[in-house]
């Protein structure tokens, strides 16, 4: 139905899902959850800077968490929006710091956003919780928020609202100096870190090959409950580069064509296999 499955994204190419995923969910009270925080957060950015920015913003935004989301979870299928809230929340902070002479209570508003922030990122420790979309999204909006949600600077006349006839002494430019330094840093590293996750997915990569501690940032087990998700077990014979898998639990059997060793890829099949 388009909900995100690396599987399918990287030897179907249906990289289609990476968007998709954001508009389904998994339940009445996931959606229910999610819209909440979208009104909470998302009308009054909308009122301030529209439709158009903050909707690109919102699809950008998903587009990160579904991808960071992929390079590290890659059993299981997701769905959600939750990627996109984050990164309304991202953008948030990175509005506040790129427009922070615009605004009279600095301190506050920024040490009352980053505990909203912090907080809702610690309950992503959770067992069940998607983590990495989370960070994906708000690394993601929190970069864009530097690009879309620039404001000019206070005393800035455009000259569409001076007079005719009027001639303005002294005319301050639009943005502060810093704010441009601020738009082109945020935009290059978003680029290039959307352009790098898309090419290593697409290569099949598993972050979690290259980084042994990560997944404790999705998850961290307690007394109180375990990270380990339900195992599935196949039975496997390969001829050169042919893989014959059996599910042990449900004893349906495939064939595979493989490139080359990669247990990521064929645990990912194994789940395939025995779902």
């Amino acid at each position: 139905m388009g909900a995100l499955d690396v599987s399918k994204v990287v030897h179907r190419h249906q990289a289609w899902r990476l968007i998709s995923c954001i508009w389904l969910h998994a339940g009445v009270f996931h959606i229910l959850a999610n819209m909440l925080s979208l009104v909470f957060i998302g009308i009054q950015l909308e009122q301030e800077f529209g439709f158009v920015r903050i909707g690109l913003l919102y699809l950008i935004a998903g587009f990160g968490g579904s991808l960071m989301s992929s390079l590290f979870v890659q059993t299981g299928i997701s769905v959600g929006a939750s990627g996109a809230l984050f990164g309304l929340l991202g953008s948030m902070l990175s509005e506040l710091i790129t427009n922070w002479t615009l605004y009279a209570n600095k301190l506050a508003a920024l040490l009352t956003l980053i505990l909203i922030i912090v907080i809702n990122l610690a309950m992503g420790i959770l067992p069940h919780v998607d983590n990495f979309a989370h960070m994906g999204g708000f690394l993601s909006g929190f970069l864009l928020g530097f690009v879309f949600l620039i404001r000019p600077q206070f005393g800035y006349v455009s000259e569409k609202h001076v007079p005719r006839g009027y001639i303005v002494a002294s005319r301050k430019p639009k943005h502060k100096p810093y704010q441009y330094v601020l738009w082109i840093i945020s935009l290059i590293l978003l680029i290039v870190g959307l352009t790098v996750g898309l090419v290593l997915l697409l290569r099949g990569v598993n972050l979690n090959d290259h980084c042994s501690w990560c997944h404790y940032m999705s998850c961290v087990p307690t007394s109180l409950w375990s990270c380990k998700s339900q195992q599935v077990y196949c039975e496997s014979i390969q001829y050169g580069n042919q893989l014959n898998l059996t599910c042990i639990s449900n004893g349906k059997s495939n064939i595979y064509t493989l490139s080359g060793e990669n247990s990521s890829l064929v645990q990912r099949l194994c789940s395939k296999l025995c779902s």
